[in-house]
């Protein structure tokens, strides 16, 4: 439509982060994750999704808006006319490792931004692709992260329709509030939906505070390193389908991999729905 905004000039824009690894976030992931781990030292690998615990925003409080994330604008589009931004899923590669004592860096692309007409009304879908390795040497790790933005006129929390079967691999966990602080902390996430009860149940509509994509998916890669610990995990993608909220009953689950080491992922709620659908690749 004529009246909606182009968002098309922001595709390809890019920014560089530099970071060093350090042991400390990978041992507070661990605790979150309620794993024996012994500690972090110099060289060790960084575990799949911990590259998710370095690059953290630095906005100042002064540009933060009222959801807790950082005011829209600069490097993402500001897609100001759909307030609800969720992480939608992402398609990861490592080809390599980052390890505790490397300074690293990540060279970030916008590589598409698509508008969309859903059952909840208009979408915005912004891919943004993430280079992730030591200065002057090829990327270690390669994510294509999906972001995608809702407008608040359709129901918050749209339940999924899909039953799944419980899985070869398998572990329950209830949520909590704490647990989703640790993690927000651990990552410098400021979205209300996820700490703030009052906001996420009255403002955006959600019954209750929204476990993070990210966690999730965090929590799948945790189920494939506690049942194959020693397999190298290549590849791995997800798709958030429905979220999920603190204090319910989930469960993740996985199939064992075939021969090819391709295995599928799937996260449930407490009715046995699907919430997040995935897949791993392992050696």
């Amino acid at each position: 439509m004529a009246d909606e905004p182009d968002y098309s000039a922001w595709i390809g824009r890019c920014e560089e982060s530099r970071d060093t690894v350090t042991a400390s976030p990978i041992d507070r992931i661990a605790a979150t994750l309620d794993r024996n781990d012994p500690p972090a030292q110099e060289g060790d690998a960084v575990p799949p999704l911990g590259h998710w615990l370095f690059f953290l925003p630095d906005a100042r409080q002064s540009e933060i808006g009222t959801d807790g994330h950082p005011k829209r604008g600069g490097f993402l589009p500001p897609v100001h006319e759909l307030p609800r931004g969720m992480w939608a899923g992402s398609r990861i590669a490592f080809p390599g490792d980052i390890r505790v004592g490397d300074r690293i860096v990540r060279r970030s692309t916008i590589k598409s931004v698509n508008r969309k007409k859903g059952a909840s009304g208009a979408l915005v879908f912004v891919t943004v692709r993430h280079e992730i390795g030591r200065a002057g040497e090829a990327a270690a790790i390669v994510d294509e992260h999906d972001i995608v933005y809702r407008g608040l006129e359709a129901p918050a929390a749209k339940p999924s329709p899909q039953r799944a079967e419980a899985g070869e691999w398998r572990r329950e966990l209830v949520p909590d509030a704490v647990q989703l602080f640790r993690y927000s902390a651990l990552t410098f996430n400021g979205h209300r939906i996820h700490y703030d009860r009052d906001y996420v149940t009255r403002e955006e509509g959600y019954p209750g505070l929204v476990v993070h994509g990210p966690l999730v998916a965090t929590l799948l890669i945790d189920l494939l390193r506690r049942n194959a610990p020693t397999a190298r995990i290549h590849a791995f993608s997800f798709r958030a389908l429905s979220p999920l909220f603190d204090g319910n009953r989930m469960n993740v689950n996985a199939a064992s991999p075939g021969t090819d080491g391709l295995t599928e992922l799937w996260a449930t709620n407490a009715e046995g729905n699907l919430a997040m659908s995935a897949q791993a690749r392992l050696a």
